[in-house]
């Protein structure tokens, strides 16, 4: 058992808004299987505070209860490394028993405390409540990177110095291999290609995501480009503002943690439940209504079933949500037709089919004709631009031919839907 299976605490670091440096506001502790938080007097004492989310983590004095049997407070929770990054952190820890080690040896606090500080959100954690010292890469191209994903996911140990580049990029969240890099005054997300990859996973991501700005969905910016004669995917973080002063980070919020959900109880999640916390936490709730409901659509059209609640956020500004961005949105790989979306669209229904959308559309504030238009629209901005989307992707015929019918515009999607 490793020595940092014995970490019983941490010290919970936030980038209040508008700021470029943080400040400690509380305290994880280690209860039993569970672990608790407290805000700081000092933090509570300050004008500017916010919560870290208050219908989870209300600015309140002593330590606050976990919701609904959790183990950790959800809104912590999203600030910690999931499959991929843990992995990395196993292998640094573990070196070639990284490949067949199993996560749970190593406690949630190790993942916070030892993945790198430039994680999605606001928040960072230290063992320190006094000095903040960030955990960042000293640098690596995306060759090198490359290079070190590969490795990991062999369980062969990294050298130190792209050890600890790949490491910077350990505390997002998803499965696949990626990294964090920095071009000028962007920062970004780099999805690389896995080594069991049977066709271009990262070519199905680039289509979809500029598919999905084309029907008129606010996603985020990405470009494909290529390092070793490998396809690599760049993501636009849009939890990062740079100002004259430096970076600013926003909080964000996942759909799981709005839902009060556990990530075992995930399967659970709704649309339909999402759509009520909308109209009532949300800014402008009918226009964030009808842009939750175009981005269940394209998923649908595009064969992306992979819509967990944490490929879902809101930013937190202490006082309200707002829907960020789409991210993740990633065709599937798929030899048939019947499917469902990883969460419920309409009471137990979860079938990746048209009409159960169009069932549901009243619970968006929309008509029947208007969700029917909405199908239309992003059929069509898909049929006219498909080319042109691949031949900028450069996909392959095989791919291709894999990708049209299959994930994207799959007959099973238009079953039952009169149109």
């Amino acid at each position: 058992m490793s020595s940092e299976s014995k970490l019983t605490e941490a010290y919970v670091w936030i980038w209040l808004p508008d700021r470029t440096e943080p400040i400690v506001a509380g305290k994880l502790e280690q209860d039993g299987q569970n672990l608790i938080f407290a805000y700081g007097k000092s933090y509570l004492e300050r004008q500017e505070a916010i919560s870290i989310y208050e219908a989870e983590l209300p600015l309140k004095a002593g330590t606050l209860p976990l919701l609904n049997g959790l183990s950790i407070p959800n809104c912590i929770r999203d600030g910690a490394p999931d499959a991929w990054g843990r992995r990395v952190i196993i292998n640094r820890q573990m070196g070639l028993k990284g490949a067949d080690i199993d996560p749970m040896q190593l406690n949630e606090l190790t993942y916070l405390l030892r993945s790198g500080s430039d994680r999605i959100g606001a928040l960072d954690f230290q063992q320190s409540a006094t000095q903040y010292i960030p955990r960042q890469s000293m640098g690596a191209t995306l060759i090198e990177l490359m290079s070190s994903a590969e490795r990991v996911e062999k369980g062969i140990p990294l050298s130190p110095e792209l050890d600890l580049a790949l490491y910077h990029g350990s505390s997002i969240g998803g499965a696949r291999p990626k990294a964090l890099i920095k071009d000028g005054e962007t920062k970004y997300i780099a999805k690389f290609s896995g080594s069991s990859d049977t066709y271009s996973v990262v070519k199905a991501e680039f289509i979809a995501m500029r598919l999905a700005a084309m029907v008129g969905i606010n996603v985020a910016p990405v470009k494909l480009t290529k390092a070793a004669h490998k396809d690599v995917l760049l993501i636009e973080r849009f939890d990062r503002v740079l100002t004259n002063k430096g970076w600013q980070r926003k909080s964000i919020i996942s759909a799981l943690t709005i839902l009060e959900l556990d990530e075992m109880l995930a399967r659970y999640a709704s649309y339909e439940k999402l759509a009520e916390i909308i109209r009532t936490k949300f800014t402008s709730p009918k226009q964030t209504l009808k842009e939750l409901f175009k981005r269940i659509i394209f998923n649908i059209l595009s064969g992306n079933n992979d819509d967990h609640a944490r490929n879902h956020a809101a930013f937190w500004d202490g006082k309200s949500l707002t829907l960020t961005p789409a991210y993740d949105i990633c065709p599937q790989i798929r030899a048939g037709g019947e499917t469902t979306q990883a969460m419920l669209i309409h009471g137990a229904n979860r079938y990746s089919q048209l009409k159960v959308c169009v069932d549901a559309s009243h619970i968006f504030h929309l008509s029947e004709n208007e969700a029917l238009n909405i199908i239309e629209y992003q059929k069509s901005i898909i049929e006219d631009n498909w080319n042109a989307i691949c031949d900028q992707a450069e996909l392959n015929q095989v791919d291709k031919n894999l990708f049209w019918h299959r994930q994207f515009l799959n007959p099973y999607a238009f079953e039952g839907l009169n149109a």
